[in-house]
C-alpha cells in the first residue's frame, strides 16, 4: 500500500484525500478474501461427503432394480397362482351356500307339506293352510334363483297344487256342513211366504281336539282367508244375507228375525207379525238389522283374519269388516230407495217428526261400527238421513209434478160449472208484517171462479175480475188446487225448499201447456165439446196466474220477493193455447158447412126437382149442424163467447148461400121462388141455433139478438127481398145508393142480379140505368 501510495503521489495526480479513500478500499478487498479462504475450507468437507452419499444413492438404486427384476419374476408369478386359487375356493363357497339354502328350502317345504297333513288329518285347518302357504313360499323362493334350476321344482309345484285344491275341497265340504242355508224353491224366492221359509243355520260348538278362536264356521273361514280364497266365499255368502235375509227386512214390514239355538246349531229365520201393508218405518228396520248383525257378530264374524305371534288384536282385519266392505254399498242403496226414501215426510208439519229417524240412523250405524262391520267415516245413510230438507223438497215436488201429470192426463169431459156467484175464499194467507214462519193452512176445497178479494178502499164490483160463467174440467179445478196448496206449503218452508216447491208449481202449468195438447190432441180435434172445454180450462188458468203470483208475493222467502214470484209471463201462453185449440174446431165447423153447401149444385135450376132436393138437403144440414153444436157448447162455453162463435158459423154458411145465388146469370120465376123458400128457411131456423143456456126462455134475448153476432144478416134479408121484389121495388130499395139494399150490396151485384131475374127489357134498362 505504501508503494502504490508512493507511486500516486509521486505521479501527482491525487491529492490528499483520494489518496485516503483508495487505501480504506484496498484494505476492505483483502478482508474479502480472506473470509472467501475461510469459507472454502469449510466447504470443501460437505463437497467430499455429499459425493460420497451420492455414490451410495447409486449402489442403493442397482439393489433396488435387481430387487424389482425379482419380483417380476417370481413374486408376481406366485400371486397370480393365489388369487387363482382365492377365486375357485370363493365360486365353490357359493356354490355350496347356494345348494345349502336350496336344501333348507326344500327341507321346510318337506316339513311344511308333512305338518299340513298333520293338520289336515286332525281338522286343523287354519294350521294346514298356513303349512300350505309356508310351503308355497318355499317354493316361490327355490322357482326365483336364476340359474338353477331342479326337475324336482315341476313335480313339487304340481303336489303343492293338488294339496292346495285337497284343502279347499275339505274346506267347502266343511263349510257345506258348518253354515247350511235351507232356501225355497228359485221360482217362489220373491214371495213372502218363500221368505218365511229361508233359514240359515250356523253350528256352534268346536270339537275339542281343535283350538282356534272363534266358533268352527270361523275356523273354516280363517283357513279359506289364509288361502286367499276368502273373498270368493265370502261374497256368496253376502249375496245370499241380502237376498234372503237383509232385503226382505225392508220389503216386508210384517217380518220380524228370530233366533234359535238347538244342540251345536244356531238357526236365523223369519215369523210373519201379521198382514203388512205400507213402507216399512226404518226405526224398526234398523232394530230388526241390528239383531241379525249382533247373531252374525257373536257366531261368525267376531274373528281376526291374521294369527301372526305378537300382533296386536286391534290391529288385524275382521271378517266383519271385509264382509262389510263387500254389501254395504248394495245394502245401504236398498235401505235408501225402499225404507228412507218412502219415509221423507209430504207435509212441513211433519219434518220435525223426522229427528226420530235421523237418531236412529246415526244408532244403527255407531252399533256396526261397534261390531267392526263399518270403518270410522259416514256413510251415504246416514248423509242421505241428515239431507232431510233437501230430500223433503225434492219429493214433495215430485209427488207434486206426478199429481199434476196425473189429472192431466184424465178425462176431460167431466166439468164443473163455474159462476161469478161462487162465493168460495181463496186460501187465507196472514198478515205480510207477521213472523216469517208459518204453520201450514189447508188450501179451499173448492177454488174460487175467479173472484178475488181486494180489501183496499174503495172496493170493487165483486163481478170486476170474475171469470164468465161457463163449464171446465174437474181435473183443471182439482189442478189449481194443488197449486194453491203447494203455494201455500212453501210459504211454511225453509228458503231452499220454498224455491223449489215455487218452481214445481210454474212446472205444472209448463207441464199443463206441453201435455194437455199432445196427449188430448185426437179428442180435441175429434170433438167440438173438448176443445170448448179445453178452451175454458186455459182461460180459467191464465185468469188465475194473473194474480197468482201477487197474492203469495209477501210470504215467500226473500229471494222470490225480489220480483221472480210471478206468473204473469205465463198468461199470454195459456190464452194463446186456449184460442188455437177452439180456433182450429172453428176451422174444422167451417169446413164442413162449406163441404155440405157445395153439395147443393151452386142452387141453380131451382126448378129441377133434383137439384131443388140437393139445395134443400144441403140446407137442411148446416141448420142440423149448427143446432147439435148449438147443443154442445150449451151451458159448457161463455155466453159472449158462444154467441160469438155461432154467430160466425151461421155467417159463413149465409154468407156461402148468398155469394153462390148471387153468382147466378139467370134465376127463373120459380128458382127465385124455391131460392126464397130456402132462405126463409135459414131465416126462421137460422136464430134458433143460439142456445147458449139450458133454459128456453132465457135465449130468446141472444135470439132476437142474430144480427149483432151475423155480420151478413141483413145482407141475406136484402137478397130475399130482391127474389121476391119487382124492378120498381129493387130501384126503391137502392134509392140512389142510399137504400138499405146499397147498403148490403154493391151496384155490380144489383145488376147482375136484375139481369138474372128480369128479362131484357126497356123497363129493365131504365131500372139498370138507376143502379149506380
Amino acid at each position: 500500500g505504501s508503494l502504490v501510495a508512493a507511486v500516486l503521489a509521486h505521479s501527482g495526480r491525487l491529492d490528499k484525500e483520494d489518496l485516503g479513500t483508495r487505501i480504506g478500499r484496498l484494505s476492505r478487498r483483502g478482508e474479502v478474501c480472506n473470509m472467501i479462504n475461510k469459507k472454502y475450507s469449510e466447504f470443501l468437507p460437505s463437497m467430499q461427503s455429499a459425493e460420497e452419499l451420492v455414490a451410495q444413492v447409486e449402489g442403493l438404486s442397482s439393489s433396488i432394480d435387481l430387487l424389482k427384476a425379482g419380483i417380476e419374476n417370481e413374486v408376481q408369478r406366485d400371486l397370480n397362482i393365489a388369487v387363482a386359487e382365492f377365486t375357485e375356493l370363493k365360486q365353490q363357497l357359493e356354490r355350496d351356500s347356494l345348494v345349502l339354502s336350496v336344501l333348507k328350502k326344500l327341507q321346510e317345504f318337506d316339513v311344511a307339506i308333512k305338518e299340513y297333513n298333520t293338520a289336515l288329518l286332525e281338522k286343523k285347518y287354519v294350521v294346514a293352510a298356513q303349512q300350505l302357504e309356508k310351503a308355497r313360499s318355499s317354493l316361490r323362493a327355490l322357482e326365483s334363483r336364476k340359474g338353477f334350476e331342479l326337475k324336482i321344482l315341476r313335480a313339487l309345484s304340481t303336489e303343492l297344487t293338488v294339496q292346495t285344491q285337497n284343502m279347499l275341497y275339505h274346506l267347502g265340504e266343511e263349510w257345506q256342513k258348518l253354515a247350511v242355508w235351507k232356501l225355497p224353491p228359485s221360482k217362489e224366492s220373491s214371495s213372502l211366504e218363500s221368505v218365511l221359509h229361508s233359514e240359515l243355520h250356523l253350528h256352534t260348538v268346536p270339537p275339542k281336539e281343535e283350538e282356534v278362536a272363534g266358533p268352527p264356521v270361523a275356523a273354516v273361514l280363517q283357513a279359506f282367508a289364509v288361502l286367499g280364497q276368502l273373498q270368493a266365499k265370502l261374497k256368496i255368502f253376502g249375496q245370499l244375507l241380502l237376498k234372503y235375509i237383509l232385503k226382505p227386512l225392508v220389503s216386508y214390514p210384517s217380518l220380524q228375525p228370530l233366533t234359535e239355538e238347538q244342540s251345536e246349531v244356531l238357526i236365523l229365520r223369519f215369523q210373519s207379525t201379521g198382514a203388512g201393508s205400507g213402507h216399512c218405518s226404518p226405526v224398526e228396520v234398523f232394530e230388526k238389522m241390528k239383531l241379525v248383525f249382533e247373531v252374525l257378530h257373536k257366531y261368525l264374524l267376531n274373528v281376526p283374519l291374521e294369527q301372526a305371534v305378537g300382533q296386536a288384536e286391534e290391529g288385524r282385519l275382521r271378517l266383519a269388516e271385509l264382509l262389510g266392505d263387500m254389501i254395504w254399498e248394495e245394502l245401504s242403496d236398498c235401505l235408501i230407495q225402499n225404507c228412507l226414501v218412502n219415509s221423507i215426510p209430504t207435509k212441513t208439519s211433519k219434518l220435525e217428526q223426522y229427528i226420530e229417524v235421523i237418531k236412529s240412523t246415526e244408532e244403527f250405524e255407531k252399533a256396526l261400527k261397534d261390531l267392526k262391520f263399518l270403518k270410522g267415516d259416514t256413510t251415504d245413510l246416514l248423509k242421505y238421513a241428515r239431507n232431510v230438507n233437501s230430500h223433503f223438497a225434492n219429493k214433495k215436488c215430485q209427488e207434486v209434478i206426478v199429481a199434476a201429470r196425473n189429472l192431466m192426463t184424465s178425462e176431460i169431459h167431466n166439468t164443473v160449472k163455474i159462476t161469478p156467484e161462487s162465493c168460495i175464499a181463496l186460501p187465507k194467507l196472514p198478515d205480510p208484517r207477521a213472523g216469517d214462519h208459518l204453520s201450514t193452512q189447508r188450501a179451499s176445497e173448492h177454488l174460487h171462479a175467479g173472484v178475488v178479494t181486494l180489501e183496499a178502499e174503495p172496493k170493487l164490483s165483486h163481478y170486476t175480475f170474475a171469470l164468465p160463467t161457463c163449464r171446465i174440467s174437474a181435473s183443471v179445478q182439482q189442478l189449481m188446487e194443488l197449486a194453491y196448496q203447494t203455494l201455500l206449503e212453501a210459504t211454511a218452508s225453509t228458503d231452499q225448499c220454498c224455491v223449489q216447491l215455487f218452481y214445481s208449481v210454474r212446472n205444472i202449468f209448463q207441464l199443463f201447456y206441453d201435455v194437455v195438447p199432445t196427449y188430448h190432441r185426437e179428442s180435441l180435434q175429434k170433438f167440438p165439446q173438448l176443445a170448448a172445454i179445453h178452451h175454458n180450462n186455459c182461460m180459467y188458468i191464465a185468469h188465475h196466474l194473473l194474480t197468482l203470483g201477487h197474492q203469495f208475493h209477501y210470504r215467500l222467502t226473500n229471494i222470490l220477493c225480489q220480483g221472480a214470484a210471478t206468473f204473469v209471463d205465463m198468461v199470454p201462453g195459456f190464452r194463446r193455447l186456449g184460442m188455437e185449440c177452439f180456433l182450429a174446431q172453428m176451422r174444422v165447423q167451417k169446413g164442413e158447412i162449406l163441404e155440405r153447401l157445395s153439395s147443393a149444385r151452386n142452387f141453380s135450376n131451382m126448378d129441377d126437382e133434383e137439384n131443388y132436393s140437393a139445395a134443400n138437403k144441403a140446407v137442411r144440414q148446416v141448420l142440423h149442424q149448427l143446432k147439435r153444436l148449438g147443443k154442445v157448447w150449451q151451458d159448457v162455453l161463455p155466453v159472449n163467447v158462444y154467441c160469438k162463435a155461432m154467430g160466425t158459423l151461421l155467417n159463413t154458411a149465409l154468407s156461402e148461400i148468398a155469394t153462390r145465388i148471387a153468382a147466378l146469370e139467370d134465376i127463373s120465376a120459380e128458382d127465385a121462388d124455391r131460392l126464397y123458400s130456402l132462405c126463409r128457411t135459414m131465416v126462421e131456423e137460422g136464430p134458433q141455433v143460439f142456445t147458449p143456456l139450458p133454459e128456453d126462455d132465457r135465449n130468446k134475448k141472444y135470439q132476437e139478438e142474430v144480427p149483432v153476432y151475423v155480420h151478413k144478416w141483413m145482407t141475406f134479408k136484402e137478397l130475399m127481398i130482391i127474389l121476391q121484389a119487382n124492378l120498381q121495388e129493387i130501384v126503391d130499395q137502392w134509392a140512389d145508393g142510399k137504400g138499405p139494399l146499397a147498403a148490403e150490396f154493391s151496384a155490380a151485384e144489383v145488376k147482375s142480379l136484375i139481369r138474372a131475374l128480369f128479362q131484357n127489357t126497356e123497363r129493365r134498362a131504365a131500372a139498370l140505368a138507376k143502379i149506380k
